[in-house]
């Protein structure tokens, strides 16, 4: 090992280690040279500075006397005169450095472990990465660590430093839980209409729920969004664990629009039918006449029972990327899932009911699959609510990013990560909305446009002034624009003049854009993100405590809340991968024509005829 250090009345800003004939990074340190009446504001950041000089020069420090007056360290080699002492000025706070003896003649540090290499200089290190980035793992800790700096530590040292670091940037997750009445509070200060609450449980004030709806999500699902909600939870991996809830609308463009966020201390029964009791609260307070809605979720037992009880004219659907698993993962056939499917889809009855025959001709074992999943919970067919084409749950991808980005951060900044997001999404689309100048939105404007192109090919019969029939080699469709029917149902169930209703109202000098539902249009789209998501104050102007806390017993009292009793259990948390391709009905597999085989078509079959 060759290691070489300059005259140390200061120290050089660039050395290169070389251990073993293996070279380590070039380390940069600061230009600053340690001089004799040099200043520090006080004794702990000189301790800082002579730890960070330490590390950089590759030498221990030995601390030989540390006071409220004094700070004395040399080189820990025996025999190396470095030695330093610092002292406190008189009247001022402030040290100064006295004596200084600043050559070494030891060889340092031999290997790349480093005793002031400390679970606090570790923290102190990363500190700025991990403002900026709060998904800063660990192991890339340690591996930056000694890049930059030449030393190593270990993985719990980076775990710690890390969490020390987070502790220090955001607060700890015991602070986040006592913040939540003042931040609540705040909410309904600066967004008034908002609806922020928390509860807390048992004696010892243990937190059990907290529910937020901002006043802009409010009055943009009630006055301009489709009368559909998603529901859904993600379990969240931080140190006291808990459950992210969210119930989300749809805007007009089929962006997802959260609604109301909650979090509670487990899932259970008991907290999905407070989150219900919560929304229809917030919907019945903000509304005298509330659209019936379709709720769409993955229908756990307990969110059954909470629509039931609080929303009994809803229409509660299953989510199809749940459903379609399932059969999927029941029936291991390509073939069935695909016309599984096509039944999904299938408009009319007749056409779910010759889908069945098909599956049934492959596997008697459906029957019984469907008493377990009812068709009208999911098929298109026999489904009493409308879905406006949604299928699958956008909500659960939404919510899995949140929890993965804000695991690691204490309550109140998690909820204010999301507020963040809201805020930059409303910015977003409002800009977005004054850009577009056509009566519906893009992705309405595309299906009316298709529409229109396919209307060419039908004939066009008129009955009366409001009933049209529309002719095709296929079939023929009445059409009502009056009611804005079509007898193949694409109309009433998508929100969307189809193909049909495109013809009949072509023939009459209609314009098929002015049929669609107001919620496709762009003023609506523009009105469900005219509402501002105002800014909260930083947290230094809270209160510790406010009012809008519940007690077990219901009343509104000033208290502390505690974090809740179910801690994180030791080892690596397990993730839930959600792929894209999840949330995306299965490629189609091709068929032959001919010998009924999968994988290739009628033109490319090799079998003899």
């Amino acid at each position: 090992m060759t290691l070489l250090f300059p005259c140390f009345g200061g120290y050089m800003a660039n050395h290169s280690l070389v251990l073993d004939n293996t070279s380590v990074s070039t380390v940069t340190v600061a230009e600053q040279p340690l001089v004799i009446g040099q200043e520090f504001p006080d004794v702990e950041t000189c301790r800082r500075t002579l730890k960070d000089i330490a590390i950089a020069m590759h030498f221990d420090l030995r601390i030989v006397k540390s006071d409220r007056s004094r700070f004395i360290a040399k080189c820990s080699k025996e025999g190396c005169p470095w030695r330093v002492h610092v002292a406190k000025c008189p009247g001022v706070p402030t040290f100064t450095v006295r004596t200084l003896q600043g050559e070494h003649t030891c060889e340092g540090v031999q290997n790349l472990h480093h005793q002031q290499a400390s679970v606090g200089w570790v923290a102190r290190s990363v500190e700025a990465r991990i403002r900026d980035n709060p998904q800063y793992k660990p192991r890339e800790i340690l591996q930056d660590i000694r890049d930059q700096h030449g030393v190593a530590v270990s993985y719990m040292q980076a775990w710690r430093g890390k969490e020390r670091s987070m502790a220090a940037l955001h607060g700890t997750f015991e602070e986040g839980y006592r913040l939540l009445p003042a931040y609540c509070e705040q909410i309904r200060k600066t967004n008034p209409g908002s609806v922020a609450s928390v509860v807390a449980t048992g004696q010892e004030n243990c937190f059990q729920r907290l529910f937020i709806s901002y006043r802009a999500s409010i009055y943009g699902f009630i006055n301009a969004c489709r009368p559909l909600v998603e529901l859904d939870r993600a379990h969240l991996k931080g140190k006291y664990l808990g459950t992210l809830l969210c119930a989300a609308a749809v805007d007009a463009d089929d962006a997802l629009f959260p609604l109301a966020i909650a979090v509670v201390d487990t899932e259970s029964d008991e907290n999905w039918m407070w989150f219900m009791s919560e929304l229809r609260k917030l919907l019945g307070v903000n509304t005298d006449n509330m659209p019936r809605l379709t709720i769409l979720s993955e229908r756990q037992r307990g969110l059954v029972e909470a629509v039931e009880t609080h929303f009994p004219t809803a229409s509660h659907g299953f989510c199809l990327r749940f459903v379609s698993e399932n059969f999927r993962d029941t029936f291991k056939n390509t073939k069935l899932v695909n016309i599984f499917w096509n039944a999904v889809y299938a408009l009319t009855v007749a056409e779910f009911e010759s889908k069945i025959t098909e599956m049934m001709e492959i596997s008697q074992d459906v029957i019984s699959w469907f008493q377990q999943f009812p068709p009208f919970l999911w098929a298109v067919a026999y489904f009493d609510g409308v879905r406006y084409g949604h299928f699958t749950l956008g909500v659960t991808e939404l919510l899995y990013n949140w929890a993965l980005e804000c695991h690691e951060l204490p309550i109140v900044q998690m909820m204010e990560h999301i507020r963040q997001l809201m805020v930059s999404w409303f910015n977003d689309r409002q800009d977005m909305g004054m850009r577009w100048t056509s009566i519906l939105v893009p992705s309405a404007e595309k299906r009316i446009l298709e529409a229109i192109a396919d209307a060419h090919c039908y004939q066009v019969l008129r009955a009366n002034e409001v009933e049209f029939e529309i002719v095709s080699t296929e079939r023929t469709n009445i059409v009502d624009i009056r009611s804005r029917e079509c007898s193949c149902r694409r109309w009433q169930l998508y929100g969307l003049p189809c193909a049909h209703a495109a013809a009949a109202l072509i023939s009459c000098g209609h314009n098929a854009h002015m049929f669609a539902e107001p919620c496709f249009t762009v003023q609506s789209y523009r009105m469900t993100y005219s509402q501002m998501i105002n800014p909260i104050p930083d947290k230094s102007q809270w209160r510790d405590q406010g009012e809008g806390a519940e007690g077990g017993g219901g009343a509104r009292v000033d208290i502390i809340i505690h974090p809740p009793k179910t801690r994180r259990p030791p080892g690596r948390p397990k993730k839930k991968v959600l792929r894209v391709e999840n949330f995306k009905r299965p490629k189609r597999v091709v068929q032959c024509g001919r010998c009924h085989m999968l994988g290739h078509s009628q033109k490319k079959c090799t079998m003899p005829i």
